[in-house]
């Protein structure tokens, strides 16, 4: 019986450790397992600055709007799973760059992969309201139908 108790804690550790096997080949996450976000990424571009790299809006920068506050959670996250990588301001306004910062947080953030909240939460944080959000996400969501 201890055997199995133990083979069972073995499986819920490994498990847990999972989202960090996406950054084990090299440090830039490419998807966040086998979902496929392109669309979803393509959608909050076009919502976000029309698909101009170079857009700005106040704090915000490049195709998907990135602020500031973003890059450095992303920096964060890399430091905790202890990747080198490190993203710049300069990257707001490359567009693959952003599409990483993006896949990044959905790794950490929404490990279900969760459409709506990871739309909703590009919008308003990770603390978004369904009423605050709403139009925004209708917006991402004409163009990914």
């Amino acid at each position: 019986m201890k055997f199995l108790e133990k083979s069972k804690f073995v499986l819920v550790v490994l498990l847990m450790c999972l989202p960090f096997a996406v950054f084990a080949a090299g440090d830039e996450p490419t998807t966040t397992g086998t979902f496929d976000w392109e669309p979803v990424m393509n959608a909050i571009i076009q919502v976000e600055s029309g698909g101009n790299p170079n857009a700005v809006s106040g704090n915000s920068c490049g195709a998907m709007q990135i602020t500031p506050i973003c890059v450095a959670q992303c920096n964060i996250i890399l430091k905790a799973r202890k990747s080198k990588k490190r993203y710049s301001l300069k990257d707001r306004f490359n567009i693959a760059k952003s599409k990483e910062m993006f896949l990044l947080l959905q790794s950490y953030y929404n490990l279900e992969n969760n459409i709506e909240k990871a739309i909703r939460s590009w919008n308003g944080g990770m603390k978004y309201t369904v009423r605050g959000t709403q139009k925004y996400y209708n917006k991402v969501m004409s163009y990914l139908r």
